[in-house]
């Protein structure tokens, strides 16, 4: 008996032949050649990048459903705070109570902004001292230069973001208001010092 393809195969010509799994019976398809000139080749390869690339993104998103999220409950949860963070300033005192700053003027004299004043005067042991050392918030660009030309770590940078104010006033930091913040943050200043001591 002679089968449907031993019967059609002789008079069919320019076609390619190919054996479906699924059926039991020849299929035949016209051969197709495909385009070589440039404009197709690049369509072809920007066609099959861009679902590559689709599905691609796709399959990186649906992998963070299963991930922990990487967000914070911000502010009741905040993250960490590297050594060299440059936050506000602070005046800092020695642990019996006395003033650091020796009144050499080296973070006015470097400071691009020109944000710091200093007046000083000289007590009767001799030392030198402040009698006004005013940080304007507003011109300060967070360079730490005045932290890095202080030869005693009187003035600093320390981890404390969040002093937002309603008025340009309240940003026109005092001696007072310096020594207060070096009081708050001694802890965590004094700490962060120590762990980047290597590097200074």
């Amino acid at each position: 008996k002679t089968s449907a393809t031993e019967l059609i195969t002789p008079f069919i010509s320019g076609m390619t032949f190919f054996k479906s799994p699924h059926l039991s019976y020849a299929e035949y398809v016209n051969a197709q050649e495909l385009p070589t000139d440039m404009r197709s080749i690049t369509d072809r390869a920007a066609t099959t990048l861009l679902w590559t690339e689709l599905f691609r993104g796709l399959a990186m998103t649906l992998s963070y459903l299963f991930r922990e999220p990487a967000t914070i409950n911000y502010p009741f949860e905040k993250g960490p705070l590297s050594p060299r963070f440059r936050g506000e300033h602070a005046l800092r005192r020695y642990p019996n109570g006395e003033e650091r700053c020796i009144a050499c003027k080296l973070c006015e004299a470097i400071c691009p902004a020109q944000a710091i004043t200093i007046e000083a005067e000289t007590r009767a042991d001799g030392s030198r001292r402040t009698t006004r050392y005013d940080i304007d918030m507003t011109k300060c660009i967070y360079c730490g230069f005045c932290q890095e030309a202080c030869p005693v770590d009187a003035i600093v940078q320390g981890p404390n973001f969040e002093f937002s104010t309603e008025t340009h006033e309240e940003l026109l930091y005092n001696k007072e208001k310096l020594l207060n913040n070096g009081d708050q943050w001694e802890v965590e200043i004094s700490e962060n010092i120590k762990a980047d001591y290597l590097y200074r």
